[in-house]
């Protein structure tokens, strides 16, 4: 019950205009933010239909003290969703009305001359095939387990493992509970998409990570050697925080960063599950952390995956941040510039990766582009994942080098990334930007809970 409970709440905050639908997910205190966004997504995207099911059914009328955004979530999960998870008497209450809710959509389908769920809803509100069709991707943490312990339970669980993937294709035909390794990273395993594994053992034990494919990538590119120094500069939630530890084998120091408290919370929650140690977070604006600070002078690779406009987040839908206007593009990518060149100045820096979910030319290789300019002859792009299907923009020489991700072509939420590399000692570099050094809060060694372990999981 405390998802819906959390998700009605999320609900009755965005009609209050309390925040944006982000902020009061990683705001409610759930633990389970990506199951939380995802669940008050869809029932947003169905917001329409939900309501003329409620008045066709008479729902609120017969239940009074039923709260009208309780009633829409339980509904959606009901006859939309995945069924309801909850018991106690709102899932009596739900049953008591199923027939008349089921009857209802019926009539609704016959009356709009449609036999799918998805008809019902407008153009602008129902999801694209091609975002209906990305998988369930999961990543193996790596400081808990391994790949063939990980395939070997699921085994057991009832699932048919096809190996390795041989094409992007492959993964497109996937259904019911068959799962496949991926093609591109060696750690993740695919799923048929909307598989839910939120109340899977491996999942609530902080073995296995629910990580699209595309938000994957940075940490992976990026590639840190054990023993190494690493900045992930806006970290919440923190699952490619955890990913860089995994590729550090937790040997080596990470300072993860970010300014909302509660975000900060979250991640410290979500990197104790996943067995994460050496890393220092903060509550802090990373353009306020001063390079030249001691702490940081071994710090050798930077993860930045900046606030942006989601645009390639296919889970986006009614209800949910309307299309960036040019102007909040232009504040986005000013904002992002900032970043990207505060952390170039940090002086033992050899490799960066930029990454966005945004599918905005502005917040990607003009960015890039435009740092890069400043920054003359001592960075340059490397060519990231050669064998990667989908390149940047040819928006100036050299974008190629950079990836985009979609749910088109490569099956995974809209991404961006792009690799850049110091090219030698004592090239030209501008002057640091001005960086204030504003009060921080540390949670030292806070994620230091427990050690690694091999886990051997048991049907």
């Amino acid at each position: 019950m405390a998802l819906y409970s959390a998700a009605a709440a999320v609900l009755a905050g965005l009609e209050r205009g309390e925040g944006g639908l982000k902020s009061l997910v990683y705001n409610s205190g759930f633990p389970h933010v990506r199951q939380l966004y995802a669940l008050v997504s869809e029932t947003l995207r169905y917001a329409s239909v939900l309501e003329k099911l409620l008045d066709g059914a008479a729902l609120l009328q017969a239940e009074k003290k039923l709260p009208p955004q309780l009633a829409k979530v339980l509904v959606y999960d009901l006859l939309f969703g995945k069924g309801l998870k909850c018991g106690g008497r709102w899932k009596a209450l739900a049953r008591r009305h199923r027939a008349r809710l089921e009857a209802e959509l019926a009539r609704m389908k016959v009356r709009h001359q449609v036999s799918r769920n998805e008809d019902l809803l407008a153009p602008e509100q129902a999801v694209s095939p091609a975002a209906s069709q990305v998988p369930r991707y999961v990543r193996v943490n790596t400081l808990k387990t391994c790949v063939d312990d990980v395939i070997d339970f699921f085994k057991r669980q009832g699932y048919t493992y096809l190996g390795k993937a041989a094409s992007v294709e492959e993964l497109k035909a996937l259904s019911g509970k068959k799962f496949l390794l991926d093609l591109h990273l060696p750690e993740l395993l695919v799923f048929p998409a909307q598989t839910d594994l939120h109340d899977n053992l491996l999942y609530t034990s902080g073995h296995i990570i629910l990580q699209d494919k595309a938000s994957c990538l940075p940490a992976f590119l990026l590639g840190p050697a054990a023993g190494s120094h690493v900045i992930d500069a806006c970290a919440a939630p923190g699952n490619k925080t955890s990913h860089l530890a995994a590729i550090l084998k937790n040997k080596g120091q990470i300072f993860a960063f970010d300014v909302d408290p509660k975000r900060v919370a979250t991640m410290n929650t979500l990197l104790t599950r996943a067995g994460v140690t050496g890393c220092q977070l903060a509550q802090q604006d990373f353009l306020t952390v001063d390079p030249r600070d001691s702490k940081y002078s071994r710090v050798t690779h930077i993860l930045l995956d900046p606030s942006c406009s989601g645009s390639g987040m296919v889970t986006r839908g009614l209800g949910q941040e309307a299309a960036p206007s040019a102007e909040r593009l232009q504040a986005l990518a000013g904002f992002q510039r900032r970043a990207l060149n505060h952390a170039l100045s940090f002086p033992a820096l050899q490799r960066l990766v930029y990454s966005t979910c945004s599918l905005h030319q502005e917040e990607n290789e003009d960015v890039v582009q435009a740092v890069l300019q400043e920054w003359g002859s001592a960075f340059r792009l490397v060519t990231a994942f050669p064998s990667w299907p989908c390149r940047g923009l040819a928006a100036f020489s050299g974008a190629e080098s950079c990836l985009r991700a979609s749910p088109a072509e490569t099956f995974t939420h809209g991404f961006f990334v792009a690799v850049l590399e110091r090219c030698r000692e004592g090239a030209p570099t501008p002057a640091p930007h001005p960086a204030g050094l504003g009060s921080s809060s540390w949670i030292k060694g806070g994620v230091s809970c427990f050690p690694p372990q091999k886990f051997h999981p048991r049907a």
